[in-house]
């Protein structure tokens, strides 16, 4: 997974896939990280892969 852009800033942000299974669980798994934009309000995302189902969310890196 991405930790660190070429500027070598760690990710404020970590980017999972949740996938909800039969019973009702959620599934994470790390996908990507987030940084907040440079010039104000928003965040460049970084993916490194694409999931087909299931929702993204976005958490604070709690090692930034």
């Amino acid at each position: 997974m991405t930790t660190e852009t070429a500027t070598g800033k760690k990710p404020t942000h970590i980017a999972y896939h949740v996938r909800e299974s039969k019973d009702g669980k959620g599934y994470w798994t790390q996908v990507g990280s987030a940084w907040a934009h440079g010039k104000g309000s928003g965040f460049n995302v970084q993916l490194d892969v694409v999931p087909l189902d299931g929702r993204i969310v976005i958490t604070a890196n709690k090692n930034s």
